[in-house]
């Protein structure tokens, strides 16, 4: 199993939107296997690609801090499964993961103003 999570140095990033960049950790039996970083610089608000992006990563869950209706949406649509409004060092995320105690807030972000001119679907 794979999971992505938007970075922000060694944060999960709480704008999943404007991450340049994610972390793809990749499970075997609850035990981290791999963690390796894959660019996302070019796909900012990007629904579709940022989606495919973690498609070919052969990712599973997206576990995120803030993410936008769109692309939560976006996510669900290609049968990822999202877990919202985490926060934290990536590491400690993941251990936090395999010790079943993270809960996905049910709550995406609203954005405002011109922001919402970058969005694709």
């Amino acid at each position: 199993m794979k999971i992505a999570m938007p970075k922000d140095g060694e944060m999960i990033n709480q704008h999943f939107g404007r991450s340049a960049s994610f972390a793809i950790i990749t499970l075997n039996e609850d035990k981290i296997i791999d963690i390796h970083e894959i660019s996302a610089s070019s796909l900012a608000h990007n629904h579709r690609g940022l989606a495919n992006l973690l498609l070919n990563s052969d990712v599973s869950i997206v576990i995120t801090g803030g993410i936008g209706q769109g692309m939560y949406n976006a996510l669900q649509k290609q049968g990822l499964k999202v877990i919202r409004g985490v926060s934290g060092k990536i590491g400690d995320v993941v251990n936090e993961y395999l010790s079943g105690k993270l809960k996905d807030e049910e709550n995406c972000c609203n954005h405002h103003g011109d922001h919402n001119e970058h969005h694709e679907e």
